[in-house]
């Protein structure tokens, strides 16, 4: 039997789901999904691998995610595949494409960048009722210009432990490449992309930055947290429902393979320069 490894370009609603991965007795994304492709495929036991794995309340526009299957079933599927996994998908779930990948192609380790987005509304009604599930209601003002300008300084190659929760054996050091905060009208739009990130991080960046749009905090506050070497019990973590994963990029498929490989090598602590 030979195998093809599979592109999936997914989107879904987070919100009744306890994340993406796989938990007993849990409603998850990944647990959803990888019954559909094997219903589908024939094959008990495929697995999914996916570029960011994505908490509990936590959308995705824009999702990618690969698994391995039997090459001459997934011909018979090729026509009408997706179809069949929209019959067997919720609707809080949708396979946009499903298509053979390059070779070299790991949806988690070839990615060279994610980006987030995240939703609030400093409006004095609340959240607009369409908007409700994947926009954050914000009691106080937020200054978005302050927000914007505060988060410039946490730009680039850093440890930001003290905005990530603790997990035993993982790094903090990420490139964040990207960080803007934009307003329209009554919707502010923090817009965040980065090499990768740690649990936590966007929500964490999300409420520091908002500390500063309420006036609580100077706007050198939220870089001046990059020098701590553990998580900073003075962020509040933005709730969960307002981020959505846009986007993830991939490098031109000759370079798939080297990507992987550096992706997997273990990062080493910061050194000054």
């Amino acid at each position: 039997m030979t195998d093809v490894r599979l592109r999936l370009d997914l989107g879904y609603d987070g919100t009744d789901f306890s994340g993406w991965a796989v938990q007993p007795d849990r409603r998850t994304v990944q647990g959803v999904l990888e019954y559909a492709v094997a219903t589908i495929f024939g094959q008990p036991g495929l697995r999914l691998v996916v570029a960011g794995r994505t908490d509990a309340g936590v959308h995705a526009a824009g999702q990618v995610a690969h698994l391995d299957v039997d090459e001459l079933r997934y011909a018979e599927l090729r026509e009408h595949g997706l179809r069949r996994l929209a019959g067997l998908l919720p609707a809080d779930v949708r396979v946009f494409s499903m298509a053979p990948a390059p070779d070299g192609f790991d949806a988690r380790f070839s990615a060279v960048w994610r980006r987030y987005r995240y939703r609030l509304s400093d409006a004095d009604f609340g959240v607009e009722p369409l908007r409700r599930r994947d926009t954050v209601g914000w009691r106080r003002q937020l200054d978005a210009a302050a927000m914007h300008e505060a988060a410039q300084q946490l730009l680039g190659l850093n440890d930001y432990t003290a905005y990530c929760r603790r997990r035993e054996g993982a790094t903090a050091i990420r490139t964040l490449q990207r960080l803007d905060v934009v307003r329209d009208g009554w919707l502010i739009e923090v817009r965040v992309q980065a090499d990768a990130f740690c649990h936590s991080m966007v929500r964490s960046l999300v409420g520091a930055l908002a500390a500063v749009g309420e006036g609580r905090r100077p706007l050198a506050w939220p870089g001046s947290l990059l020098t701590r070497t553990t998580r900073s019990d003075e962020i509040t973590v933005a709730p969960p429902h307002g981020l959505t994963l846009a986007e993830v990029g991939y490098p031109v498929d000759s370079e798939l393979t080297s990507r992987a490989e550096q992706s997997r090598a273990v990062r080493g602590p910061l050194t000054a320069e």
